[in-house]
């Protein structure tokens, strides 16, 4: 299978010829041949975009936002063979992706469809000097998304349905590693109505396409989720061209378990929120921070609640932990597993890698539990982003706070209480972006969404994804005689 590109409404290779490997983490094996595009591609793509922009930015709202709902309804139509599609190629459980990836991204384009329907401008009256201001949100022009490989189509589709609703041209670039997805949606979205050239999709690498992408002159605005390091390279190229940026980055959450919790539900949420798609979500509570009096208690639970996770294919209905994203990925996770023995930690179950039946090659590892001594450790301040989580005991609200702050990142945090004053005053300092109160991963798409610290910069979601997609002019009206 060859997984070209989409640029002006055609299915395009890409101009150099050049393709890359496509392997499924569930077998190891390679199965499609990617576009790796280059700069000729994505000048192809904004030439397109630029044609396609005057129409598109100047429809109605709601000609905009019933396209937006077809697509909405042809993901819902596709649902088997986007979540296929989607296991195949990331690795995670097909009931994973029939539950959350694809009806989100479903979501997220229904969401934007109605969302540009109530966004409104504001205006000013100043009295006394008869004058009115008023402010318009116009489309930026042409913008660049570029999204992860842990969430394909949920994240991909979260960038481009605001950009799309505010009347941008989007030039999108999928992971390499897990590109087929975004291949069925281009196909869609043309079905679907939206005119040509107004959703480009190139793929490829980040060095070739993804640098392309965002040092192209004409493209305005980036939106990226991914690994810090890669948003401080897209920063570093971006800013000087005075683009408007939004970065979500990496993540090291702190879960934050008091004793006066309710415990069952406690311990059920932790284990989805520690292990979801093998732990490779930027939200995932990967440092366990438990109060003493419980400690002992809960570390039996968990880890005997662990034990219990069926590692195995991802085609399998049963399936609760299924392949990491890549060998590489998976090489790196356990790197991170053999330095617990190094920085005084214990393994208190899993880390060994898994050999699944007729799918040998493929990238398992066992969900691990690792005892930790001190916050300082790598284990504790790097982003793993996998199958891992660290414990630690606390003494005192204060002390659970500074270890949940202690760290580089500030994307998420949950906190187990129920107490209700404890909740607030935790909630309100923690230098995290989103914080979840004895729940995890429960998202209104009217919220905003982003991190603190290198977590990331700026916030999507709602009208603030609406917000970043469009420019505001102020216009000043003097009408006295």
């Amino acid at each position: 299978m060859r997984i070209p590109n989409l640029i002006d409404g055609r299915i395009t290779n890409p101009i150099g010829d050049k393709w890359l490997d496509v392997y499924a983490p569930a077998s190891g094996h390679v199965y499609a041949s990617l576009a790796e595009s280059d700069s000729e591609d994505v000048e192809a793509a904004v030439v397109a975009a630029e044609k396609a922009f005057p129409g598109w930015s100047n429809t109605t709202i709601a000609e905009r936002s019933a396209i937006l709902m077809k697509i909405a309804a042809a993901i819902e139509s596709n649902l088997d063979l986007l979540a296929e599609a989607e296991s195949k190629d990331n690795g995670k459980p097909i009931t994973l992706a029939m539950k959350v990836d694809i009806p989100r991204a479903a979501e997220n384009f229904r969401f934007f469809a109605h969302a540009i329907t109530q966004f409104s401008s504001e205006s000013h009256e100043s009295i006394g000097l008869q004058t009115i201001n008023y402010t318009l949100r116009q489309s930026v022009g042409i913008v660049g998304c570029i999204s992860p490989w842990n969430l394909p189509l949920y994240l991909f589709t979260w960038k481009i349905a605001p950009a799309l609703a505010a009347g941008n041209c989007v030039i999108a670039k999928p992971s390499e590693i897990t590109p087929v997805t975004a291949n069925i949606l281009g196909k869609l979205c043309l079905e679907a109505g939206l005119p040509k050239g107004v959703l480009n999709i190139i793929n490829g690498s980040g060095a070739y396409a993804g640098q392309a992408i965002i040092s192209h002159p004409k493209i305005k605005a980036i939106s990226f989720t991914g690994g810090t390091k890669t948003g401080a390279q897209i920063a570093a190229t971006a800013a000087p061209l005075f683009k408007k940026l939004s970065l979500e980055l990496g993540g090291k959450n702190p879960n934050i378990i008091f004793a006066d919790c309710d415990y069952d539900k406690m311990l059920k949420t932790t284990l989805r929120s520690s292990f979801s798609n093998q732990g490779q979500i930027c939200l995932c509570g990967s440092r366990i921070f438990v109060e003493r009096s419980i400690y002992n208690q809960f570390k039996t639970d968990l880890v005997k609640a662990v034990k219990s996770l069926k590692v195995g294919n991802p085609s399998d209905s049963s399936t609760d932990i299924g392949a990491l994203v890549s060998l590489a990925h998976k090489d790196k996770v356990k790197s991170y597993i053999d330095l617990a023995s190094q920085e005084g930690g214990a393994v208190l179950c899993g880390g060994e890698s898994v050999s699944v039946p007729d799918l040998e090659r493929g990238y398992y590892l066992s969900p691990c539990v690792i005892e930790v001594k001190s916050n300082s450790c790598r284990l504790n301040q790097e982003e793993i982003f996998g199958p891992v989580v660290t414990l630690m005991p606390f003494d005192s609200e204060e002390e659970a706070l500074n270890l949940a702050n202690e760290v580089p990142y500030g994307l998420s945090a949950s906190i187990w209480t129920n107490h209700l004053k404890r909740s607030m005053r935790m909630s309100e300092k923690l230098q995290s972006g989103i914080v979840w109160v004895n729940t995890w991963m429960q998202r209104d798409l009217r919220t905003p969404f982003g991190g603190m610290k290198d977590s990331g910069v700026g916030r999507e979601g709602g009208l603030e994804a609406l917000r970043f997609f469009t420019e505001a002019k102020n216009i000043c009206i003097n009408y006295s005689e």
